[in-house]
């Protein structure tokens, strides 16, 4: 069983900027690709990042490509998300999750997930 807990999550102004971070509690981190995902009320939810289980590889949808970037610390068991030019379209709960197979990360197929961080961009 893999915990993961996000932080970082908040109120910003749109144009600002926020990095939030997932902790797993496993030792076999290593084994993991990663990735984060978004909902926001009365919607589905959004793939938003994936990064593989070295690092070298990251995938992000067309609405935050540019704006967002997934980078993972594998010394401290942690991903982080820095999120820049926030938009009130961003607003949501952001979760992380943990997946074997990183290809599959981007349509859901994850293994763990996390409980999520709210996120609210004010216009």
């Amino acid at each position: 069983q893999v915990q993961l807990v996000e932080s970082g999550g908040g109120l910003v102004q749109a144009g600002g900027s926020l990095r939030l971070s997932c902790a797993a509690s496993t030792r076999t981190f290593n084994r993991y690709a990663w990735g984060w995902f978004r909902q926001a009320p009365g919607k589905e939810r959004e793939f938003v990042a994936a990064i593989s289980k070295n690092g070298g590889t990251t995938y992000y949808p067309d609405s935050v490509k540019g704006r967002f970037t997934i980078s993972r610390d594998n010394a401290e068991n942690t991903v982080y998300l820095q999120m820049n030019s926030l938009k009130p379209e961003d607003t949501a709960v952001y979760r992380c999750v943990v997946a074997l197979d990183f290809w599959g990360l981007h349509k859901g197929r994850g293994e763990y997930w996390g409980r999520g961080t709210q996120v609210t961009v004010s216009s």
